[in-house]
């Protein structure tokens, strides 16, 4: 019995298919870290200029 038809198989069909599913899930996972990325430096200039707003009514009743 040849295997030699199943290994040419193997490796023109079934490994790009691989590789198409292995990049697809790394497309679909990085866009998800992007989002919570995006989120997260929302949060943060939001909390940033909470703070400011803070420290500069702060001072304003430290100079009256």
């Amino acid at each position: 019995m040849d295997l030699g038809g199943f290994s040419w198989t193997l490796l023109t069909i079934i490994g790009p298919l691989v590789l198409a599913v292995v990049i697809i899930v790394a497309v679909l996972r990085n866009r998800v870290s992007r989002d919570v990325a995006d989120k997260s430096e929302r949060a943060t200039r939001d909390l940033y200029r909470e703070e400011d707003r803070v420290h500069r009514d702060d001072d304003d009743e430290d100079r009256i």
